[in-house]
């Protein structure tokens, strides 16, 4: 389970980047490069890093679900993500 603080952090991140989304890519269009590297750091798009939805674990994040591949496998197995079942061959 990953700290509140560092949760928080993402989303904050995410924030910025919505904000700054459009100013973002005008600035760019327009080659005006001083202007954009006076915005934010966190308004960048390469700082978002992935987190599972339900622990917030960084690592093994599966993009289709938004969750971790542990708590993936453990939804799977009780039946809980609809279409998804146990290969078997």
């Amino acid at each position: 389970m990953a700290k509140e603080s560092i949760k928080a952090r993402e989303v904050k991140r995410e924030k910025l980047y919505e904000k700054y989304k459009e100013k973002r890519l005008e600035l760019k269009k327009a080659g005006d490069y001083l202007a954009l590297q006076k915005l934010p750091k966190n308004s960048s798009p390469v700082r978002l890093h992935n987190r599972c939805q339900i622990t917030g674990r960084p690592k093994g994040y599966m993009r289709q679900f938004g969750i971790s591949r542990i708590n993936f496998r453990e939804m799977a197995l009780s039946g809980l993500i609809p279409g998804v079942k146990k290969a078997s061959w």
